[in-house]
């Protein structure tokens, strides 16, 4: 069986299994991408991890995605950009409103080490000002901190989590730094005060700034030709 075939069987089983509550999406060839709409994600998952067809007993890993610029930035990394800079300047047109629907949503990789399978679950959150999705650690255990990182970063909320908060960040730590509008140079910077003998929060001191256009060139160390072995004269 082809790798293509074993994608599209796995596919079928999930399909069988979960019907309407799960949508495919588009993914690579040898990959299998599901969406679920937050009420049914922990239901879903369940089934994901007990159906003897599917036996998905592992999760390695949880990741949380911000779409605020979703399809607006220039990531061009073998050509400069229209607007002749890197990443630290694109060209966007439309400015990305702070409050679309639906602009946080969660990740789940999963695999199946019963049948050597791996499926990755979508869910979006319904409300942006508030993004909660259930959590998922009583169904796998391992979710613990990777949900406590996607809080952290992103400000998700993983309702039912035993113990969320913040794993990466200080204790202090203002906002999210995962998400697209959280400023590249932070908010507050941490330094040790002599005078008052302790560790201090205070304004960002760092200057904003714009990188050098780039533009990758064939660097001609490389041509081919230099390297051939040289014919004895």
């Amino acid at each position: 069986m082809t790798l293509k075939e074993q994608v599209e069987a796995l596919a079928v089983k999930v399909d069988a299994q979960l019907k309407d509550l799960v949508r495919r999406l588009p993914s690579p060839a040898d990959e299998v991408a599901y969406e679920v709409d937050a009420p049914n994600l922990l239901s879903v998952c369940r089934t994901l991890r007990d159906a003897p067809e599917l036996k998905f007993e592992m999760l390695m890993d949880v990741a949380g995605i911000d779409y605020l610029h979703y399809g607006l930035d220039e990531w061009q990394t073998l050509s400069a950009t229209r607007s002749g800079f890197s990443r630290g300047r694109v060209a966007r047109p439309n400015k990305p409103d702070p409050n679309m629907p639906r602009r946080f949503g969660v990740v789940y990789s999963l695999l199946s080490i019963a049948n050597n399978q791996r499926l990755r679950l979508h869910v979006r959150c319904p409300d942006t000002q508030e993004p909660v999705v259930d959590s998922v650690f009583e169904i796998w255990n391992s979710a613990n901190w990777f949900e406590r990182e996607a809080f952290d970063l992103f400000g998700i909320i993983f309702r039912g989590h035993p113990d969320l908060r913040r794993i990466l960040t200080d204790y202090g730590f203002i906002g999210h730094p995962f998400r697209k509008d959280f400023p590249l140079i932070g908010n507050v910077e941490v330094k040790y005060d002599t005078e008052k003998r302790r560790v201090v929060y205070q304004p960002v001191s760092i200057v904003p700034r714009v990188l050098v256009p780039k533009v990758i060139r064939d660097d001609h160390r490389y041509e081919p030709a230099l390297h051939e072995p040289q014919l004895p004269r």
